[in-house]
């Protein structure tokens, strides 16, 4: 059982899509992706991966001019992207986005479907990734993830994304904002969700081009180890433990 909401997805931005899928999958033994067709829209392609019933998701540009390369040129390279927060159904999704008006922070994109619904917001507003709020119904399925995953959810490993580490210039500031988007506690400069189960931690970033999800945390049973893919750390622990 889920609370409220949770970290359902995290998204790396990489220049070249193959080398990064090979690195998440022999060092991490991720398995055979899904290829979402659907965002050649956003001038991207993608492999999405199970980690458990969440994703880690590695999207690469293939025309000029996206959103997603200009991150990478800001980034000056590799780097993490995305953190997509799933409510727990509609009602809540909604109640999410009726704060966001109040907090002066912009909508960049929407999508509303019978079955899943998407609300990235603008990174100046909530600086430090681009952050999204989504639902979905049922609960367990994520359509984002592929035909699997649409109107329920398949037999999945043990595991899951435990957290990340997001570098803000201003992280205790960034650390209330993105727990008030979440309707939250923040404790200093950590922010817990899906019932204490995930942890988003915020560190000091030298400058604005530094800012950016710069580790993610997974639990894999029968994995340990720490890996540097996609200009980010990833913490693999078979307890869970960061």
């Amino acid at each position: 059982m889920h609370s409220e909401v949770r970290l359902r997805q995290v998204a790396l931005v990489a220049r070249d899509l193959g080398p990064v899928a090979a690195r998440l999958e022999s060092d991490l033994g991720l398995p055979e992706p899904y290829e979402d067709p659907g965002i050649i829209r956003f001038g991207l392609r993608n492999v999405v991966y199970p980690v458990g019933d969440t994703f880690l998701e590695v999207v690469s540009p293939v025309r000029d001019g996206t959103t997603a390369g200009r991150y990478l040129d800001r980034r000056g390279g590799d780097s993490g992207y995305m953190a997509i927060f799933q409510f727990d159904g509609f009602d809540a999704l909604a109640a999410a986005r009726g704060r966001l008006s109040g907090l002066g922070i912009r909508v960049v994109w929407q999508d509303d479907r019978d079955d899943i619904a998407g609300t990235h917001l603008h990174p100046r507003d909530v600086p430090g990734a681009i952050v999204s709020l989504d639902a979905a119904t049922p609960v367990e399925s994520w359509r984002w993830a592929g035909p699997a995953w649409t109107g329920g959810a398949p037999a999945y490993e043990a595991g899951g994304i435990t957290g990340i580490t997001v570098a803000a210039v201003e992280p205790d500031a960034v650390a209330a904002r993105w727990a008030a988007v979440l309707g939250v506690e923040a404790s200093g400069r950590r922010v817990v969700v899906d019932g204490g189960r995930q942890v988003i931690d915020f560190t000091a970033a030298g400058d604005r081009s530094a800012e950016g999800i710069t580790a993610v945390g997974f639990d894999r049973p029968g994995r340990n180890g720490t890996y540097e893919i996609c200009g980010v750390r990833m913490d693999v622990r078979a307890d869970g433990e960061r």
